[in-house]
């Protein structure tokens, strides 16, 4: 829930944060980040592929964060 909660306000996909990913994903491939429940939460671009992701620290960025549900309440002011 923290790194959902991370993502919802613009932040990138951790290691540590990652709960399961697609077998056979490669890097730079735009993906739906989703919640532990299936809900989707966003876009991203992964930053590296599946096998890359087992063998990293747990703080590195597994995704790249590009657009999530919590925008508009970040952007609200803007939209008005």
């Amino acid at each position: 829930p923290s790194a959902e909660q991370s993502f919802l306000y613009g932040n990138h996909v951790l290691k540590a944060g990652l709960g399961r990913i697609t077998e056979d994903t490669p890097q730079n491939q735009g993906v739906v980040v989703l919640s532990m429940a299936d809900v989707p939460l966003g876009f991203g671009v992964t930053a590296k592929s599946t096998a890359e992701c087992r063998k990293l620290d747990p703080q590195a960025i597994v995704a790249l964060h590009q657009a999530d549900v919590g925008e508009y309440l970040r952007d609200e002011g803007a939209l008005t």
